[in-house]
């Protein structure tokens, strides 16, 4: 599942999110929330500091052009059937 290839876009990805001042998990957040046709996010939190810093992505939902397509040459769907498992039984 992490293949090299997938571990070396993460890193890329964990880079940019640096460079915005956001973690990962924030910029992935803030991607989500740009799309207007996304009207609500799931986070999962189990300490109130992880629910902090989820919200934080609210701080920078502005992209440039140049950091969608950084994200998209890296986002894919990983080669991974999240279906597998649960259409097996």
């Amino acid at each position: 599942m992490l293949s090299a290839a997938n571990l070396r876009s993460i890193k890329l990805l964990n880079e940019l999110a640096e460079q915005r001042g956001q973690s990962l998990a924030q910029m992935a957040l803030s991607w989500l929330l740009k799309d207007s046709r996304v009207t609500s996010v799931l986070i999962g939190a189990s300490r109130p500091e992880q629910l902090e810093e989820n919200c934080a992505a609210l701080n920078n939902l502005n992209f440039s052009a140049e950091e969608l397509c950084a994200i998209d040459q890296h986002v894919t769907d990983g080669q991974l059937n999240l279906w597998q498992a649960s259409s097996a039984r």
